[in-house]
């Protein structure tokens, strides 16, 4: 079962749920959202704002391509509820117009974010505060142990030594703040089923 924690905010009747899903590189959370993506249409997985360029074919369906003209012009605006710069410079941010409109209607919003993410959302005034505009819920995915996740690293493609103790050092990190989250769920080898209806168990509970 997931281990819960203290963070979920009160749900309301009247409007939908953010789920924010967190874990380190290579934990699999990319493989529990294709599920829950698969199992869950009512679900709405919001796409990102990137500045990167579209690749060849890539369609509009995960991301929102804008310029970084556009891009500024959005953040200060206050119309991106986080963002970063990552690899290759190219930055991505969570937009307020692809999450807000959704759970007006009612509808359960479903975000993968990292640690920088989740505790700029976690903050914001429409998920803070006594009494926040709207419920949020956040799952943490877990790795059976350290050791796993490193390996997994290891395995995933070639990298240097330096490379590797930086993604240590940022798993670690963000293994640090996993009691944040509303629960923790761990992703066990070869048990995706089990990993997966225990993330829909955090996203279906009422507190």
């Amino acid at each position: 079962m997931a281990v819960s924690g203290s963070t979920g905010t009160p749900s309301s009747a009247a409007s939908g749920t953010l789920v924010l899903v967190i874990g380190p590189s290579g934990v699999g959370k990319s493989v529990v959202l294709r599920k829950l993506k698969k199992l869950h249409p009512e679900f709405v997985f919001p796409r990102s704002a990137t500045t990167r360029q579209r690749r060849s074919g890539e369609g509009d369906d995960l991301y929102r391509f804008v310029t970084d003209g556009v891009f500024d012009q959005l953040v200060s605006q206050a119309k991106v509820l986080e963002w970063a710069t990552v690899h290759g410079g190219a930055r991505y941010g969570t937009l307020e117009e692809e999450i807000v409109p959704p759970m007006t209607q009612g509808k359960t919003v479903v975000r993968e974010v990292d640690i920088q993410g989740f505790h700029s959302i976690r903050n914001h005034l429409l998920f803070s505060g006594a009494h926040p505009r709207f419920p949020l819920r956040s799952v943490f995915i877990l790795p059976e142990s350290r050791e796993q996740l490193i390996e997994r690293i290891r395995k995933r493609s070639p990298i240097s030594e330096e490379e590797l103790t930086r993604r240590i050092a940022s798993m670690d990190k963000e293994l640090a703040d996993a009691s944040l989250c509303t629960a923790r769920v761990v992703n066990r080898e070869g048990k995706l089923d089990e990993t997966v209806r225990e993330v829909e168990e955090v996203i279906d509970e009422r507190v």
